[in-house]
């Protein structure tokens, strides 16, 4: 064969620049390990989804278990209230009894119209069967320090040595009340009226919103090559995946808008039998019912809410007040008060 007739010779291929090789095999590298960090990070968001719904499946059971405690409070406070009814009833009786015995006491002045002694003996009798039944009745101090001051003024103008030892039993009385510590009940009972309305104000626990936590700088300079960027980025997005929280405090209770409405008025509720307590002078059943809000609040509601800070402060003066005061008893008083009535009345006959 001819040199003419031979094929051309085939150039022989030139070898891979290393450099070339080294750029591909780091953005392999690269993207496998983004295509790692990615599928952690769903693995890790998909385990977190099944922890939150079991931790809400939990705290469902447990709202159910709040609600039925509350439908046994309301039934204890319809009970309550039932009772309060039936106190009501025997009040009204002693009222009616109260009235009677002025009836018959008008018909007595109207007797002993010729003698104003003993008129004057009837009106002092009168005076101190009032201010005995304020304290037993209301508990009413002031009532009764007054009804006593009267009933002194009165023996004042009486001339006779009985009449000077009854009001000076009656100055006794009148010391012995003074002496007594002052329970400012309806001060008290202002305060409990703010807190009934505080109660639609306070904020729940469940409606905090903790702040973001953002990282040092909102996004990555633009200084540096591409590899300090890289791994820049890479560190604020490992950041953002890890959370630290403190483990030993209480769950949060998580209630539904219909839960959170009854909690807010069996609160009503639990601070309208605190004033019944106060009024009837129940100092056990009053510490109680303040004990119990006190709880609620610390278990349902925002402590670092302004509203609630002013309920407990509120809470804290409801507590000291004093409400156990030993009343003295009048009975005594009455019945020489009687006794020298009667007296008198054997010898006008």
């Amino acid at each position: 064969m001819s040199e003419e007739n031979l094929p051309a010779a085939v150039p022989e291929p030139s070898a891979p620049k290393p450099d070339r090789l080294a750029r591909l095999s780091l953005t392999q590298l690269i993207l496998v390990v983004l295509a790692v960090v990615f599928v952690w990070q769903w693995l890790d968001a998909n385990h977190r989804i099944n922890q939150l719904q079991q931790l809400v499946a939990q705290r469902l059971a447990e709202v159910e278990g709040a609600g039925k405690a509350s439908q046994t409070l309301i039934a204890q406070n319809q009970e309550l209230t039932r009772e309060l009814g039936g106190k009501l009833s025997v009040l009204e009786s002693r009222f009616a009894e109260t009235a009677a015995q002025r009836a018959t006491l008008e018909a007595l002045y109207q007797d002993l119209a010729g003698s104003r002694e003993q008129t004057l003996l009837a009106d002092v009798e009168q005076v101190l069967l009032i201010a005995e039944q304020q304290l037993q009745l209301s508990g009413n101090v002031k009532a009764a320090l007054i009804a006593l001051q009267n009933a002194a003024s009165r023996l004042q103008r009486a001339q006779r040595a009985g009449a000077a030892d009854l009001r000076q039993r009656i100055e006794r009385d009148i010391e012995r009340l003074r002496a007594l510590p002052e329970v400012d009940v309806p001060g008290l009972n202002r305060q409990l009226d703010r807190l009934i309305a505080l109660a639609e104000q306070l904020p729940l626990a469940q409606e905090m919103r903790p702040a973001p936590n953002l990282p040092d700088a909102a996004a990555p300079s633009a200084s540096g090559n591409s590899w300090q960027r890289f791994w820049r980025e890479l560190w604020l997005d490992l950041r953002q995946l890890i959370r630290i929280e403190n483990t030993r405090q209480a769950e949060m209770p998580l209630l539904s808008p219909s839960q959170s409405f009854f909690l807010r008025e069996n609160l009503k509720l639990v601070l309208l039998s605190a004033r019944l307590s106060l009024l009837s002078r129940d100092e056990a059943g009053f510490r109680r019912e303040l004990a119990t809000v006190q709880g609620w609040l610390a278990r349902y509601f925002d402590a670092k809410a302004n509203e609630t800070r002013s309920a407990q402060r509120l809470l804290e003066k409801l507590a000291a007040a004093n409400l156990a005061v030993a009343l003295p008893d009048l009975g005594p008083t009455l019945e020489a008060a009687r006794t020298y009535r009667a007296a008198q009345e054997r010898a006008a006959r």
